[in-house]
């Protein structure tokens, strides 16, 4: 059975296209996600289709394609977004004609960060690999979808029990763009146990 056929809508959006495993998302204006920090608003309105799992070890991975990305923060990519308050998200965000910033977001009870390097803007397209290890997580990028690179690992406090993951797209400022998304996989988990400094003893 296709992996996409496990994934549910929260915040369905006007527009979109699945057929096979590919998803197009086309975001409307004003639509994000971000959590009081620095810019102190909260914006909690972006479309993400998501499936639910308990499964302590795996990796999930997918291809975006932002080609039509065209105004300031443009954005699609992974997601887990268990409630308004906690979630995380990886993407490349357009800045301009020059660069983009890939980056990620981590949101724990109700307050956002935000880890980016910029990126030349002729990239439009960017793999993601979203591993968890029981309530912690690894975000990774790959330019090709084999070799990945980490962009961050991070604990998520509401992150240790069932959890929703997947995909989504939005467009923060006055702009609209098709997001597409293929190549979904589910898979044992490639963030491989840490075979350097034992735990601290409780």
């Amino acid at each position: 059975m296709e992996l996409i056929r496990n994934f549910e809508w929260l915040r369905e959006p006007e527009k979109c296209e699945i057929s096979g495993g590919k998803v197009e998302i086309t975001t409307k204006p004003h639509t994000d996600l971000w959590q009081r920090t620095y810019y102190h608003f909260r914006n909690d309105n972006a479309p993400v289709f998501q499936m639910e799992t308990e499964e302590k070890y795996f990796s999930f991975t997918v291809k975006t394609d932002f080609t039509g990305s065209h105004h300031r923060f443009d954005q699609c990519g992974i997601v887990m977004y268990l409630d308004s308050e906690n979630w995380l998200k990886a993407s490349v965000e357009y800045e301009n004609s020059e660069f983009q910033h890939l980056g990620s977001v981590v949101t724990n009870h109700g307050y956002s960060d935000w880890a980016t390097t910029e990126i030349d803007a002729s990239v439009k397209t960017m793999w993601y690999r979203f591993s968890r290890r029981e309530d912690d997580y690894c975000v990774e990028c790959s330019s090709d979808g084999k070799r990945f690179k980490q962009m961050r690992i991070c604990h998520m406090f509401q992150g240790a029990g069932k959890i929703r993951f997947g995909i989504y797209a939005c467009s923060p400022e006055d702009s609209s763009f098709t997001a597409v998304f293929t190549d979904m996989e589910m898979s044992e988990c490639q963030w491989k146990a840490h075979d350097g400094q034992q735990p601290d003893e409780a």
